[in-house]
């Protein structure tokens, strides 16, 4: 496997096809269709040393307790549990062996009841065609299980203690907090760490020259900025990006517009509307950025790094806003009326920022 596959494959993803070209504009993609390019074994998980290394033990006994996988999106975190799978049941006994249930799925208390028992409760039979030691058990894989209702989280705990002769379970999610304490005490935890950006920056530059795309070692570290550390989400926004621009070097300005991020401009704007102390003016720019089609969520985002990193304003103005943030955060996830919210938030940016402290 190549060094970009390798990259590529410990977060289960595949560049190969990944770019929709112009004709002349690069060379064309392979003409025949491409693995999915998810690991095979553990081995080929890439990034999660501490992980891999305590997986690889239990692996070595043929045996698997329950496992619950937490930790950022694009870590990893499904294609490791499948990589098991793969080395544990061999490709013939795999589809067999093996229920992935995700946020597509229904996962209601009625399919934990029905769907997810009944699996548990077959019996796990047959051999390996290499030869090796297949272990009698099934695993479950409920990816993102944090949307799981809770009512569900309690009906999956029964299950898991009568089928523990027969079945794995593997929990995905992104926060642990969300699930139920009874299911975590039944599982051994793995935390999955966001990639570095020194990691993400190097793969992405692999995949670039392997795939000629044009860009910028400068543009790859604002790619990286931008995508958080999901290795998964940056390519895509290279994938986007590179479509966008058909062959033409693809800049910061570009990766800004794909990844829907507001430029500094816009907020170096606002924050100056907000010390101007002209509620018009607020009011005209906060429109403005809604009908431009900006996130009022990203903007909460983006305001608060930039407060906190500012040292023009004085700890108490931080605090004041960075509440203030919060509130209006929950608010949006609620399904509050943004341009409502933003005006409430300027409202009170513009009182800490023009009075004295």
């Amino acid at each position: 496997m190549s060094v970009p596959g390798q990259a590529l494959a410990g977060l289960g993803l595949t560049f190969h096809g990944f770019i929709s070209l112009h004709s002349g504009t690069l060379p064309e993609p392979p003409k025949a269709p491409q693995p999915s390019g998810r690991p095979k074994n553990v081995d080929e998980v890439a990034f999660q040393d501490e992980v891999v290394a305590v997986l690889k033990k239990s692996l070595e006994g043929a045996d698997l307790p329950n496992l619950l996988f937490y930790g950022p999106p694009g870590t990893g975190k499904t294609s490791t549990i499948l990589a098991a799978a793969r080395e544990l049941f061999g490709p013939d006994l795999f589809r067999q062996r093996v229920l992935e249930l995700n946020a597509s799925d229904e996962r209601g208390i009625q399919v934990i009841r029905e769907k997810v028992k009944a699996f548990a409760q077959l019996t796990a039979s047959g051999s390996r065609s290499d030869g090796k030691m297949c272990p009698p058990f099934k695993i479950v894989i409920l990816d993102e299980a944090d949307s799981m209702t809770s009512a569900a989280q309690a009906a999956l705990r029964r299950t898991m203690e009568k089928e523990s002769k027969t079945t794995r379970f593997c929990l995905i999610c992104n926060y642990i907090s969300r699930i139920i304490e009874p299911l975590t005490s039944r599982c051994s935890k793995f935390r999955f760490k966001p990639l570095s950006d020194s990691i993400q920056q190097q793969r992405l530059l692999d995949v670039s020259e392997k795939e000629h795309v044009k860009i910028s070692n400068e543009a790859v570290s604002y790619l990286v900025k931008v995508s958080e550390g999901d290795l998964r989400k940056a390519i895509t926004f290279l994938q986007s990006a590179t479509r966008l621009m058909g062959g033409k070097e693809i800049t910061e300005k570009i990766i800004t517009e794909i990844a829907g991020v507001i430029p500094k401009e816009t907020i170096d704007e606002l924050l100056l509307g907000c010390q101007s102390g002209s509620f018009e003016k607020l009011e005209t720019l906060a429109k403005n950025l809604i009908n431009e089609g900006f996130a009022v969520a990203q903007l909460v985002n983006q305001l608060h790094d930039t407060i906190v990193e500012s040292e023009v304003y004085s700890d108490k103005q931080k605090s004041a806003i960075v509440e203030k943030l919060a509130e209006v955060d929950k608010c949006l996830a609620d399904g509050a009326d943004e341009f409502l919210q933003l005006m409430s938030l300027c409202a009170l940016v513009m009182q800490q920022l023009t009075q004295n402290i």
